[in-house]
């Protein structure tokens, strides 16, 4: 039995040779799982959480507050300093991408010109001249997009880290909390007083780190 299932998966693995060996590999894999899955005991699910504990917090014991993680974003002083700082760069991208397309577009008009001109060798050549100048700039610009997101990224999940995540915690244990719901995706009545605390979190932020600047992009 384990020869004929050894020959099933070699034949397989052939016949995905074409496709590469990771995909060859991650047939094998597959093929074990199912093979493992079959073999093994499967029990209730009475019996699977027969380990859990039965102990649960009652509502007087739960201390809960809210988060508005998008108001954070969108009022805290560094972070605001930070959008800026990708605003700035992603101003400089647009303002050389028009100056270049212009440059091209003066080009492209002067080589239609001389189409009748040049010789069909020349005339061919200057437009693959121009192709490659297009696909250049057309590489260049998205790279250059992709690392201003990138620097951003990075810097945000440097304030996370380093800034916001320890006032989060320091406020947990001020408050003495069990339980923080990010606001985004919570719904609470108009009665309850004091269970959001995002305008303490962006106050404590804004004392620690008012600006944080973003590695330069590359390219800039």
């Amino acid at each position: 039995m384990v020869e004929t299932n050894t020959n099933s998966q070699q034949s397989v693995v052939k016949k995905y040779a074409k496709i590469g060996i990771v995909a060859a590999v991650v047939v094998v894999i597959a093929l074990i799982g199912v093979f493992a899955l079959r073999g093994g005991h499967e029990v209730s699910a009475s019996e699977a959480i027969s380990e859990v504990s039965a102990d649960a917090p009652t509502g007087a014991e739960l201390r809960m507050a809210v988060i508005r993680m998008d108001a954070i974003q969108a009022d805290a002083k560094a972070l605001k300093d930070l959008r800026k700082q990708k605003e700035n760069y992603e101003e400089k991208l647009r303002s050389e991408l028009e100056k270049q397309q212009k440059s091209l577009e003066k080009e492209k008009a002067e080589i239609e010109k001389s189409q009748d001109v040049l010789s069909r060798d020349a005339l061919q050549r200057r437009v693959v001249e121009y192709q490659g100048k297009v696909t250049k700039l057309q590489r260049d610009l998205t790279e250059r997009a992709q690392s201003i997101d990138a620097s951003f990224q990075k810097a945000l999940t440097k304030i996370q880290e380093s800034h916001l995540d320890p006032i989060i915690g320091a406020i947990i244990e001020k408050k003495n909390l069990s339980l923080v719901i990010d606001g985004r995706f919570a719904r609470t009545g108009a009665e309850i007083k004091g269970l959001d605390i995002t305008d303490e979190v962006i106050n404590a932020l804004d004392k620690k780190v008012s600006s944080f600047k973003m590695d330069k992009p590359k390219g800039f």
